[in-house]
């Protein structure tokens, strides 16, 4: 088993799995403050049906790609790279999007959860279900952003569930150690390291992306249908001429090049439009999630060690 495949999918689930933990976290020690304890079976439930549902979204897509990809055999060759292409920018937006819009909210999140809870408790005939929904949505949100990217390549891998598990047991180690014991963890350089790996692997989707954009082309001037080349050469149909081939001495489906792949974005052939669009990724929302990062005096580590025993 090649467990380089894995990295990616730990370090997002992982990345994904604290955030679900830190709300978790903040609302079993709220209800301790609060003395509502028998409301925690209400947040063990929200988990379950949060994590039970990202699963139900996963077996969704595996299906969907199942019958599309065998639907229509005679152009199953355009089918898959489209589909790689909207699995993957999906999932570049989505993930993109939440690497900013958390690092700007994290230094509101624990106000932020922790005044839902309070009306939540306001109401003491609908407390239960809505420390339920606030729990669920925000496990279901993490989990469908982890499947989003586990389906971005079509290619789901044994290596890619075991990094989705290390990644599930990691978080919860970290929940356990920072609400259970008190474990006082940085969160902050957490993050920022976790959010730099994954700006870097989102930037190497946002290459392959543009690979399946291309097979796309290939694939539809290959059909036996007149007058239809949108290929630009034989090498490549939209991405411009081959600036580095490196497939001789350092392949990216072997060992190291296909480590730095998955934490890079390395390829072994770059063509033109695929360093300008990876380029242009890193310089636009690189540049973005620096500056919220600077723009955070106090993120998540305001939070490192709420301890609801206390």
């Amino acid at each position: 088993m090649d467990f380089s495949q894995a990295i990616p999918t730990f370090v997002i689930t992982l990345r994904e799995g604290v955030e679900a933990a830190l709300v978790v976290g903040i609302v079993l020690a709220c209800l301790s403050k609060a003395n509502r304890t028998e409301l925690n079976k209400w947040v063990y439930g929200g988990v379950a049906a949060g994590i039970a549902g990202s699963v139900l979204i996963g077996l969704f897509f595996s299906i969907l790609l199942s019958r599309v990809q065998y639907a229509a055999p005679t152009i199953q060759s355009v089918v898959k790279p489209f589909l790689g292409v909207t699995f993957g920018s999906v999932a570049v937006v989505m993930l993109s999007w939440m690497l900013i819009w958390m690092t700007q909210q994290a230094k509101s999140l624990k106000g932020n959860v922790e005044g839902s809870l309070k009306d939540a408790l306001a109401d003491s005939e609908g407390a239960s279900v809505s420390i339920f929904s606030l729990v669920c949505i925000a496990v279901l949100r993490e989990g469908f952003e982890t499947v989003l990217f586990l389906f971005s390549n079509l290619q789901q891998s044994a290596a890619s569930i075991v990094g989705v598990g290390g990644g599930l047991l990691g978080a919860f180690a970290i929940g356990i150690g920072l609400f259970k014991f008190g474990v006082k963890i940085n969160l902050k350089r957490f993050f920022q390291v976790m959010g730099t790996f994954l700006l870097l692997i989102v930037a190497g989707l946002v290459v392959s992306v543009f690979k399946n954009i291309d097979a796309a082309f290939a694939a539809i001037s290959t059909l036996n249908q007149p007058n239809i080349d949108l290929c630009i050469s034989t090498r490549s149909c939209i991405l411009g001429p081959l600036l580095w081939d490196a497939s001789s001495f350092l392949p990216d489906k072997q060992f190291p090049g296909i480590l730095f792949k998955t934490l890079l974005g390395y390829r072994d052939h770059i063509y033109l439009l695929q360093l300008v669009v990876y380029l242009a990724f890193l310089v636009g929302v690189g540049g973005r999630y620096f500056r919220s990062l600077n723009a955070s005096s106090e993120p998540k580590s305001s939070i490192t060690h709420p301890n609801p025993q206390a």
